[in-house]
């Protein structure tokens, strides 16, 4: 191997803040089992923006829970930050996943008992924060997304699109590594879903976040650095 093909590999592992090495995953459906993913390999990169399309029931939403640690492996490994997820315990992953990823979803899943204040302030708290240091780095938050005057407001109280902005300012709040979103604007019109994604992009950059997003769009994929299709299980 020449130096600068080693310096190349070196650098984009040091780069390196996800990666996926063939990935299986079974579902049991009584005596059977069916093959969701058949070997999936991939690594998300310092900054990157990844979209993730393929057919209904692909497997794309499965893949993203996997690589959060939201759902066990049947095989292969998953690593982030350095550290093999599938090899942590629950409480060890529960931590690693607080420092290092954001998630958003199609749903916003806001408490609705708490202001967006509260809501962006959550994952700073479940890190032990001080209550006042995570109040200022919530309200900095939705300040970046344009929701400065609604930090009182409750998810009742919001938008459909104010909602997925205090979603995005959660996700954002701890400065994660990645955020991994799940068609974050499928629940919008079109005008909205655009917004909320040149936000995400715009706060991805600022943060330099990788992100990794399945989405059903062309056109917010073609958007993104990289486009990955999952088509029978494999990455095609």
């Amino acid at each position: 191997m020449s130096d600068a093909r080693r310096d190349a590999m070196n650098e984009a592992m040091n780069n390196s803040v996800l990666a996926c090495r063939n990935v299986v995953k079974t579902f049991k459906q009584g005596k059977n089992e069916v093959p969701v993913l058949r070997g999936i390999d991939f690594t998300v990169q310092k900054g990157e923006t990844i979209a993730i399309v393929g057919a209904s029931g692909s497997g794309k939403s499965t893949l993203l829970h996997i690589l959060g640690g939201l759902d066990a492996l049947t095989e292969g490994e998953v690593t982030l930050m350095g550290e093999r997820m599938d090899k942590l315990s629950a409480v060890a992953q529960g931590d690693l996943r607080n420092r290092a990823l954001g998630f958003i979803y199609q749903f916003h899943h806001l408490l609705p008992e708490f202001t967006a204040l509260e809501n962006v302030a959550m994952p700073l708290a479940i890190r032990g924060a001080e209550t006042k240091l995570a109040k200022e780095r919530a309200a900095e938050m939705l300040n970046d997304v344009g929701l400065s005057h609604r930090l009182t407001h409750k998810p009742g109280e919001l938008s459909g699109g104010e909602r997925q902005r205090v979603a995005v300012a959660r996700a954002l709040v701890t400065h994660p590594a990645c955020v991994l979103a799940d068609e974050p604007t499928g629940n919008l019109d079109r005008g909205t879903s655009d917004s909320v994604f040149e936000l995400i992009m715009r706060l991805n950059a600022k943060y330099e976040t990788a992100l990794v997003m399945v989405t059903h769009d062309p056109q917010l994929a073609a958007k993104m650095s990289r486009k990955l299709v999952i088509a029978d299980g494999k990455l095609t």
